[in-house]
């Protein structure tokens, strides 16, 4: 139930959070632009506060050490002189059955022809959480346990993960439609009212459309297209400079087919940057990556949020799925 309850909150927190921020800076509430930028630091404070008992109690459980079979092992990308090896385990643990688990470990390049298939480690795990396993270096008795020992092959309905709240991915989409709706419902006269130097171009001919305004635009692809493809987004920006000034421009938020923008207001100085200036080569490869490493299941959306930060442009994809929400920067 609270599992249930956190990614509610984490879907609300998500789904606020931009929406007040861009709210804010269309119609100048400054109330609301500061609640989008303090609400994140203030959930991850209370999260933090609220996780202090379970951790408390987590670090009170004594681990168990058990002797471990490799039976297989995949390599990740390294930026550094470590490799990340993902193991499949077969852990035997004295007295019980043996059962699959599965464990990290950073190992540096000189390392790696110590692990191999078949090769049996020492393992350490808290008891009411076995998918928690990872690898130790033993002590000299457990050392000698595992230079003699021979760990039979565990089947892989054995395998322990971590329970997945039943549910949790539907309440987080729904908690972030909810964020989206308290915040867009109450400020909606303002948000969609008619500008006098409001205008709009749509292409028959054309699958792009261009909508802007004093304070904001937005492009849309047509059917089949998407802003990750090879081009789009640079097609995108080139044809919003044709009606809009772009040199100035507080945030842009690049969804599936979707492009849109927040100009800095006339006689307000905050930072901003130049669109043209947007690095749209590094977001195809974001949201490649994003899709292959973010674990929130499929079908998924995404949402690339590009602002000004100490002089640079800075971007961070929000992916969103069955299993939860997940972020990376680029």
């Amino acid at each position: 139930m609270i599992r249930l309850a956190r990614g509610f909150l984490t879907g609300g927190v998500v789904g606020v959070t931009p929406s007040a921020f861009v709210t804010g800076i269309i119609i100048g509430n400054v109330p609301l632009l500061l609640t989008g930028a303090g609400l994140p630091f203030a959930y991850g404070f209370l999260l933090f506060v609220a996780g202090i008992p379970r951790r408390a109690r987590e670090a009170a459980v004594v681990p168990r050490t058990a002797l471990a079979k490799i039976e297989s092992l995949r390599a990740g990308g390294t930026e550094t002189g470590d490799v990340s090896l993902r193991f499949d385990l077969t852990i035997a643990p004295h007295g019980e059955p043996p059962f699959r688990a599965e464990a990290r470990l950073d190992v540096n390049l000189v390392d790696l022809p110590g692990y191999r298939p078949g090769d049996v480690l020492v393992v350490a795990y808290p008891p009411d959480r076995p998918w928690q396993a990872r690898i130790v270096k033993p002590d000299a008795e457990w050392a000698r346990r595992a230079a003699g020992a021979t760990v039979v092959s565990a089947p892989e309905s054995t395998v322990v993960r971590k329970p997945a709240g039943a549910g949790a991915g539907f309440l987080v989409l729904l908690g972030f439609l909810l964020g989206v709706a308290a915040i867009v419902l109450p400020f909606r006269a303002e948000l969609f009212a008619p500008s006098a130097d409001a205008s709009e171009v749509s292409e028959s001919a054309e699958p792009t459309s261009v909508t802007s305004s004093s304070g904001s635009a937005t492009v849309t692809v047509g059917p089949g297209q998407s802003m990750a493809d090879a081009g789009e987004l640079r097609r995108a920006v080139d044809g919003l400079a044709q009606h809009a000034d772009v040199a100035k421009v507080l945030t842009a938020v690049v969804e599936e087919h979707r492009l849109s923008v927040v100009f800095a207001p006339t006689g307000v100085t905050a930072p901003s940057f130049d669109l043209r200036s947007l690095p749209v080569d590094r977001i195809p490869a974001l949201v490649t990556k994003a899709r292959t490493t973010l674990d929130v299941g499929s079908p998924q959306t995404w949402q690339v949020t590009v602002v000004p930060f100490a002089g640079e442009v800075t971007l961070r994809i929000v992916a969103t799925g069955p299993g939860g929400s997940g972020s990376l920067g680029g």
